[in-house]
Order: structure tokens, then C-alpha cells, then sequence
């Protein structure tokens, strides 16, 4: 920051997260959710610059966790990044918690970082509110992950247990994997439902439960229709223990899996390129309604669009805001 100017240099800010300063991290990420507009002309400087970089972030991965309340995210997130540190990978976590009704905060925000070492500089954690947002992910969850991106090896969101509606993570995230209580019907009920069409990799967690964890497994293996339609990915269901330990390597190993298809298949690119849209088309959506979408020749032509420019996010953004607020 410079004297008299509250806001730091977007330029040296891109290098410094690149490099993961997580001083730098912080302050990227403070940015981003500071709604002033010489913030946002910032935000839009520093997101341009590391998006610019895109082929850089194809190596990094990006993993959303979902599913309902209870299932153990929490524990499996934190089992996940002992297994990833040990294998030498840097990992930035967005946790997504319920939104206090009174201040608006995350109320669950200390949750992860208790289980996480302040001294590793290779992890990194950012606790953030859903603040009632549909689907279960605040808006500045895709712009943040866009800055963790560029940081860490892999980004991890872990979103607030919503059930039905938390679909926005499968919008998001190159591999979803969504996990599974033991004993309850409602995995059952959402894969019958369609609603579980979206996860890359099914988890049934707390297999130390033994009997009724395994007829979970079974259950969801027999409701499942393995093939994801994305070249031929078949759906694994596996089944793991965060408290104990078991079947976490496995699962680091099949999430690494999937990442690797969407590399060999040429899909990663398109498939961000096309969640970036989505995010704009949504924000668009929220402050000029239907009808300013169909202004913009509708939501289906905004989003082929949007997904083969180049441009960053914000400016994407802000010039069809403006094509918008000048009619």
C-alpha cells in the first residue's frame, strides 16, 4: 500500500500471491470482498494479471466437498490435507459456513483452523459466510478461488451442508465429491431425485461405523449410475474414516484421478471458462433481472459467449454491466 492510498498495488500483489506470501494471500482476498469502487477497480487489475496466467493454473486443482450436515467434511477436509502436505502439496482451503443471522459472519469460521498448523506456510484457510445464498456458496467464493488458484497446488471449498441446494459447488469446481452420512436416506433420496447427477466421486465417511456405513456404501454403489458423461468418467463410491484415518490416501489418489482425465481430455480449460460465465450470468441476473439478461440477447447466448473470451473475470463483468446501466 502506498501512503495515503488504503488499497495495495494490484501489480506486485498478483507476484507476491503467485509466490504464496500469505500476507499477500490475506490482503488479495480482503480485496476482493471489498465492495468500494476503487477496490474493485483493484480486484479487477489483480484478477486480470493472474488469470493471465491461466496454463499455470491448469496444475492446480481445484475441489469442491459437499453434502449434508454431519456427514464429517470438516474431519475429512482436514484428513485429506495431512495426506496432501505429506506428499509435499501446498493446499488453500475456502470454507463456507453458515451465515450468523446478526452480523452476517461466518459462525463456524475458527472451525478448520483449529485443526490446521499456523507455522505451515504451505496451508492456508479462509473461513467465509454463505450469507443465504441459493445453493449454498457466496458470491466471492469463484473470485477467491480464482487468487487460491494461482497459490496453491490444490484449492479446496468446502461448502455449509444445505442438502438439496447446495448444487452451486458442482458449478465451481473441476471434481466435486460429495460425502455421504451413514444411516441416512437423504444421499439415497438426492441420487434418485437427480440431484446427485453432479458429484465426480461419492464418499461414504465414517466406515468405523461398520455395519450401517456399509450398507450405506452398498446402497448408494446400487443407486448410482457409475458414468458421469464427461469422456467416460465412472462415478467411484468409496468409503472412508476421517477419525480413523482409513481410505483417505485412496481418496487423495482417485481425486488426482479425475483431475488428470479432465487434463487428458482437454476439458479443464472450457469447463472454468464455462463456470465463469455462469458466475457472471448469475450476478448480472441478481441486480438487472431476467429481463436484463434478455437485453443482453439472453441467457444462453451470454453464456456461449462468456466462455470463449479470454478476459478476466471483473472486466467481463463490469463491461456488460455497463452495456446494461446505459440503456
Amino acid at each position: 500500500m502506498t501512503a495515503g492510498h488504503p488499497f495495495p498495488d494490484p501489480e506486485s500483489l498478483a507476484a507476491d500471491v503467485t509466490a504464496g506470501r500469505r500476507a499477500a494471500l490475506a490482503s488479495a482476498l480482503n480485496l476482493l470482498d471489498d465492495r468500494r469502487p476503487e477496490a474493485r477497480r483493484c480486484a479487477s487489475i489483480l484478477l486480470a494479471r493472474l488469470q493471465g496466467s491461466a496454463t499455470g493454473m491448469e496444475n492446480s486443482r481445484l475441489i469442491g466437498i459437499t453434502g449434508p450436515p454431519g456427514a464429517g467434511k470438516s474431519s475429512l477436509t482436514a484428513a485429506l490435507m495431512r495426506v496432501w502436505r505429506q506428499r509435499g502439496l501446498s493446499v488453500g482451503v475456502l470454507a463456507v459456513d453458515p451465515s450468523s443471522p446478526i452480523s452476517g459472519g461466518a459462525l463456524l469460521g475458527d472451525r478448520l483452523r483449529m485443526k490446521t498448523s499456523h507455522d505451515d506456510d504451505g496451508v492456508f484457510v479462509r473461513s467465509l459466510a454463505c450469507r443465504g445464498e441459493f445453493g449454498g456458496l457466496s458470491a466471492e467464493v469463484w473470485p477467491m478461488s480464482q487468487v487460491m488458484l494461482a497459490a496453491f497446488d490444490i484449492t479446496l471449498i468446502e461448502t455449509v451442508g444445505v442438502g438439496q441446494r447446495e448444487v452451486d459447488v458442482s458449478g465451481m469446481c473441476d471434481t466435486t465429491c460429495f460425502v455421504a452420512q451413514p444411516g441416512s436416506g437423504d444421499s439415497i433420496q438426492f441420487l434418485k431425485a437427480g440431484i446427485l447427477e453432479v458429484p465426480h466421486v461419492l464418499v461414504v465417511n465414517k466406515e468405523d461405523m461398520g455395519a450401517v456405513a456399509r450398507r450405506t456404501l452398498s446402497e448408494l454403489s446400487a443407486a448410482l449410475g457409475r458414468e458421469h458423461g464427461e469422456g467416460g468418467w465412472e462415478v467411484p463410491v468409496l468409503s472412508v474414516s476421517a477419525t480413523v484415518g482409513t481410505g483417505i490416501e485412496v481418496l487423495a489418489d482417485v481425486l488426482e484421478a479425475h483431475h488428470q482425465h479432465l487434463l487428458a481430455m482437454d476439458m479443464l480449460r472450457e469447463r472454468r471458462r464455462g463456470y465463469q460465465a455462469a458466475w457472471i450470468v448469475k450476478r448480472l441476473r441478481g441486480e438487472f433481472g431476467s429481463h436484463g439478461l434478455e437485453q443482453l440477447g439472453g441467457e444462453q447466448v451470454l453464456l456461449r459467449e462468456l466462455a470463449v473470451e479470454p478476459t478476466s473475470l471483473y472486466e467481463q463483468y463490469e463491461v456488460l454491466r455497463s452495456r446494461l446501466l446505459s440503456k
